[in-house]
């Protein structure tokens, strides 16, 4: 992906959910090596407050809807619930108001478990609030998977002249 091609073909986007796979990997180590010094109550509160917020509303909107077309907000609060950017302002808030504790790790577990274990990233409002296959999308990847490999963009380009 860049920024004039913005979708990932299936081994880009299995390489995004590895590389946040890693992320999980690691903060459940670190949560792990240091499982009796975790406060339980934070920790649960913190790993599913975000869902009860981001997620849960938008779910039950959305299956309860027989057009399956749902407000944006709910969109908002799932991309604002689980954003990077949103959560490291949590997880910095918290430590300014009660200093760092291991219990923190389940923020990050959360949202790069949601990434590598899920696929699930932020949603744009053109999609289904759950996951369904676009048929725009559909047709596109169908499309550009048997198209031939596009030529290198240098050779596309005309020399410059030397004169």
């Amino acid at each position: 992906m860049d920024g004039k091609n913005l979708f990932e073909t299936r081994t880009t986007y299995r390489l995004i959910r590895l590389e946040y796979g890693l992320g999980l990997v690691i903060a459940a180590v670190y949560f792990l090596v240091h499982i009796g010094e975790v406060r339980w109550l934070p920790a649960v509160g913190l790993f599913v407050y975000i869902d009860l917020i981001g997620y849960i509303p938008g779910a039950i909107a959305y299956h309860r809807s027989k057009t399956k077309r749902i407000h944006r907000g709910y969109y908002v609060a799932y991309n604002v619930m689980h954003s990077l950017a949103t959560q490291t302002l949590v997880v910095l808030a918290w430590i300014w108001l009660w200093g760092p504790e291991w219990a923190l790790l389940v923020v990050p577990i959360h949202l790069f478990g949601d990434r590598a274990l899920f696929g699930n990233f932020l949603k744009p409002f053109a999609l289904d609030f759950e996951p369904v296959a676009h048929p725009a999308y559909s047709r596109f990847t169908g499309q550009f998977d048997a198209a031939p490999a596009a030529p290198a963009a240098s050779a596309a380009r005309p020399e410059p002249s030397h004169r």
